[in-house]
Parts: structure tokens; sequence; C-alpha cells
């Protein structure tokens, strides 16, 4: 998996690029900053991919602040548990259909991620998953095509960022680079391609990625 998350890593560092470069195109436009985590609130699925790289983040903190931390995330793993009694490791949400996952993420929840710290700066900032990293801008291929018609409502106040050439990237090749990496990642796991597997980031912290298995491949087939 070493080759897996060295390739995810470039082309997590291809999306941090685009942003950088948006930010350097559109400086006034632009709000998102350090310590800027109005929008790292509630929870929010993530890949398996995603799962493993913050845990490779995750293991490089002190140990009283991963201590701390996991002791969040299994209180709160615990909740989700009582909310959906099936949900236990590897904690994948791919068992229930997508319209589902909502009832464990409603969009009034307010509670701060696990992974901030006292001043709202990310604990795993460099291996925060992608989701985090396209969050607050509008997704706009190279071709036109958009991809994500959402923005962050600090940014872009007087402007229409639909129509700002310089916030464009290649979405497209990125995206179709996650899915092949998600893919691997199963084939390895697993012993078998499977279309996606997301889970959540307090329950991600937990997941033992020495024995992960599937507690029935048919739920998590292609759609």
């Amino acid at each position: 998996m070493k080759q897996i998350l060295l390739s995810y890593e470039k082309l997590l560092a291809g999306i941090d690029s685009w942003f950088a470069g948006a930010v350097r195109s559109y400086p006034e436009q632009i709000r998102c900053g350090k310590g800027c985590s109005g929008c790292c609130r509630a929870l929010f699925d993530i890949t398996l991919l995603d799962a493993l790289y913050l845990q490779q983040g995750f293991r490089k903190l002190s140990l009283p602040v991963r201590e701390k931390v996991l002791a969040e995330a299994e209180r709160r793993v615990a909740e989700l548990c009582r909310q959906w009694p099936e949900l236990s490791h590897p904690y994948l949400l791919n068992h229930r259909s997508e319209g589902e996952w909502q009832e464990l993420m409603p969009e009034d929840d307010e509670t701060p991620c696990l992974l901030l710290d006292s001043e709202g700066h990310c604990l795993v900032y460099e291996h925060r998953p992608m989701t985090c990293r396209l969050h607050g801008l509008p997704l706009i291929d190279i071709s036109g095509e958009l991809m994500h018609d959402e923005w962050c409502t600090e940014n872009f106040t007087a402007a229409d960022p639909l129509a700002l050439a310089g916030l464009q990237g290649e979405f497209d090749r990125f995206f179709r680079e996650e899915v092949r990496l998600d893919r691997e990642l199963s084939l390895q796991l697993f012993g078998k391609v499977i279309y996606e597997l997301d889970t959540l980031i307090p329950a991600a912290l937990l997941i033992d990625f020495s024995d992960i298995k599937l507690r029935n491949p048919a739920d998590c087939a292609p759609p």
C-alpha cells in the first residue's frame, strides 16, 4: 500500500497547487487561510483511502494528543453506532444507501471536527482528506465543465466565481486518478475491486487496517 499512498500524496499535492494558484489569482476574493475553520464542522464522508492517509499523519502527533483525540473519536463512534447498530468495524457507510447517510450527517450539525486544536488549526493538515482541500471554491474543470457549484459564503462576496477562469483545474483528471487509487486499495485490502468505500473522520481513526474485512462484500458492489 506504500506505493498507493505515495501516488495519492502526489495527487493531493496537485490539488493543493490548484488551490494555492486560485488564492494567488484572487487574494481579495478568497478568505480561506490558516486558522479559518468555519467549514470544519459536522460529519461528512471520506474515502477509505483518505482514512488510511489520515492515519499516517495522526501517528505523527504526540501521544497525549493522540490519546485525547482517540477518546473523543471512540465517544462519537459509539453514538453513531447507537443510531446505526450495524455500523461496526471497519465502519463503512456503503452497506446503506447514500440517501440514508444523511441520518448520520444532518446539515444543521455544528460540531467541530475532532482534529481541530484550540485555535482552529487542523492537527493533521498535511494529511487531511481530499474533500477538505477542495472545499470553499467551486470546482470548474479546464474543459469548462462545472463539477461542483457551491462555495464558502465568506468567499467571492463581490464577484461571480463561475465567471473566473483562474479557478479552473484538472478536476476530471484528479477524480479519475482518485477512483483508480481507491479501486487499487480495495484490491489490496479485500482481494477484489470495489467501486467505492466511504467512512467518517472519527471512525477513520479507529480502523485497524491490519485486520480489515468486509462484513458482506456484496453490500459494497457497484450500483
